[in-house]
């Protein structure tokens, strides 16, 4: 097989591969964490071992539809920090742009964070701590490598830069997961509280009991 035989052949595969990725994402945001493969296939057009044939199984087409949805996310996030702004207005947008991400998509947000909230069509739960800690992992070296390339930070940049970027997606996480499913304020209220939690409010608060912090 020649060179340009194999190309076009890689070509089609990862055609084939968007395809089905999309098909699935269709099944996702429609069912969200009960998602079968069952499902994906029927929505594809294809058998079940044809899918399998693609992505090994559900575990291969959650990390490439995390993956898929991670970069997006990422080249997201990139944009609104180096949006032409004051810090603080480009902070408020890069929690913004990760909020409105999960609340455009909760069934996606779903199936990537919370897995093991259901499963279908014979296929196993997920544990979810295996399958989304490499994603917020992730996330917090890509913001590490984004705030050591534009804050200066002095001794230890490195080491304080992947300390913030972990602690950050921590935080937007947690508190993320707690709104969606609880809706307690608007997006815009809690985006201006997170923001003032990272611009040092919490250290200026006052102690009521007169005595230590944390």
């Amino acid at each position: 097989m020649d060179t340009t035989q194999r190309t076009d052949q890689q070509r089609s595969a990862d055609r084939r591969r968007r395809e089905l990725l999309e098909a699935a994402d269709r099944v996702v945001l429609r069912d969200g964490p009960q998602a079968s493969m069952n499902a994906i296939a029927a929505e594809a057009g294809i058998t079940k071992p044809i899918l399998y044939r693609h992505f090994g199984d559900k575990g291969g087409l959650y990390a490439a539809l995390a993956k898929r949805h991670t970069d997006a996310l990422l080249d997201s996030l990139r944009a609104a920090l180096d949006a032409p702004a004051d810090r603080r207005e480009r902070v408020e947008s890069t929690l913004d742009t990760y909020l409105a991400a999960i609340e455009a998509r909760p069934q996606v947000y779903r199936f990537l964070m919370h897995p093991a909230e259901g499963s279908a069509g014979g296929d196993q739960g997920f544990d979810v701590g295996k399958h989304s800690a490499p994603l917020l992992r992730r996330m917090g070296e890509e913001l590490a490598q984004v705030i050591e390339e534009r804050v200066d930070l002095g001794p230890g940049s490195q080491q304080l830069a992947r300390v913030w970027g972990h602690g950050i997606v921590g935080m937007m996480h947690a508190a993320g997961d707690w709104w969606l499913g609880e809706r307690p304020c608007s997006r815009a209220e809690l985006v201006r509280s997170l923001a003032d939690l990272l611009w040092g409010r919490l250290a200026a608060a006052g102690d009521r009991m007169g005595g230590p912090g944390f």
